[in-house]
């Protein structure tokens, strides 16, 4: 259901894949052990998560400032393979869920390159 009250960044369809794969990682860390909770699992559903909440943040600035939360939020894509590849590497996820990780972040990263291009175009033409 979809709420009364709406957010323009709530349209962009960059912030919707990131929201999806920040819960498609939050699914697969529910089968993480235990001990893992406060290590890989935490660090993976953070970087996860700040993909949308940099798009957010940064939606209401500035262009240029918009590009640089889009920038953290490229960071964080990249955290997200290094979460991916050791939560593969220590079994807790299969290869094809690495897999289609990294499809996923690559993308949200292809997403993200282009959107900041698509700013600083509109940065140099003012």
């Amino acid at each position: 259901m979809k709420s009364k009250y709406h957010f323009k960044f709530e349209d962009l369809m960059i912030y919707n894949k990131a929201i999806d794969f920040g819960e498609s990682v939050n699914n697969q860390i529910k089968t993480f052990p235990k001990e893992e909770m406060y290590r890989i699992a935490n660090q993976f559903i953070r970087a996860a998560d700040s993909l949308a909440l940099n798009i957010a943040e940064g939606s209401a600035s500035s262009e240029e400032q918009f590009n640089q939360y889009l920038q953290k939020a490229w960071d964080s894509a990249h955290e997200c393979i290094v979460c991916s590849t050791k939560a593969k590497i220590r079994g807790f996820i299969s290869q094809d869920q690495d897999e289609q990780n990294r499809e996923d972040i690559t993308e949200l990263s292809k997403m993200i390159t282009s959107f900041k291009r698509h700013l600083k175009s509109k940065m140099d033409k003012k």
